[in-house]
């Protein structure tokens, strides 16, 4: 048993990989065109925290490493990301971006450290960690939700990436998977959430992929110019 949760966590830790580089696309895009346009930070923000809580718990609970692994590599990848949004966004955005990743990424996650390192120790730290790890991680998957009202609104899929979609859907299924077999209930339920929301982002992409592109495109001004710039579509 041992050894298939062993080989569920190295399957679980591609594609986690796969599910932190799915956004390159997106990312590319917004360095091309120097715009953020309609995409959104917060799934970027609650996934950063998302990462940094479960490389925490990897760290603490013992036998953890595969958890700790790869949500590292997340905590890298999802930084840069938030990094390039607020090379690009406009300024409103690019404020409450930095409000709020301030707020999460920052400020909550050092009180967490804070509190469980002073206060507790032993099976009930890692429980209070694993039990905030695994209400963000609830968060992380609902947080496409924005993206999936967008998708019904627009009637496009333009601003839902599909790998990404798909990536999380492997990701909730395999490590659900991996959960049952470790016993660990934290990281189950998440997971067994995320597996579901993954199968609906995928049916809502199913039903628009062939929708013609959202026309809704928001011309930025720069501040202390009189142009705008290009449009980004056609």
């Amino acid at each position: 048993m041992e050894g298939l949760s062993f080989f569920i966590g190295v399957i679980g830790n591609i594609i986690s990989v796969l599910v932190f580089l799915s956004p390159i696309d997106a990312f590319w895009r917004i360095v091309k065109h120097r715009s953020t346009e309609e995409f959104e930070s917060l799934p970027y923000i609650c996934t950063l925290l998302n990462s940094l809580l479960w490389t925490y718990y990897g760290i603490t609970k013992p036998g953890g490493l595969l958890v700790a692994t790869v949500n590292g590599f997340g905590v890298v990848m999802e930084a840069i990301y938030i990094i390039i949004f607020l090379t690009f966004a406009a300024s409103k955005k690019r404020s409450r971006t930095a409000i709020l990743a301030g707020i999460l990424d920052v400020g909550f996650f050092a009180a967490v450290v804070l509190i469980t390192q002073l206060m507790l120790e032993g099976d009930l730290r890692i429980d209070v960690i694993g039990l905030i790890s695994a209400g963000l991680n609830i968060v992380m998957y609902a947080s496409p939700l924005s993206a999936m009202k967008t998708v019904v609104t627009t009637k496009s899929v333009e601003y839902m990436p599909f790998f990404l979609s798909f990536f999380l859907f492997l990701n909730g299924g395999v490590w659900g998977f991996y959960a049952v077999l470790v016993r660990d209930p934290f990281l189950g339920i998440p997971n067994g959430a995320g597996f579901i929301l993954g199968i609906a982002q995928l049916v809502l992409y199913a039903i628009y992929r062939n929708s013609k592109q959202s026309k809704s495109i928001l011309p930025v001004m720069e501040e202390g110019s009189n142009s705008k710039h290009e449009p980004l579509l056609s």
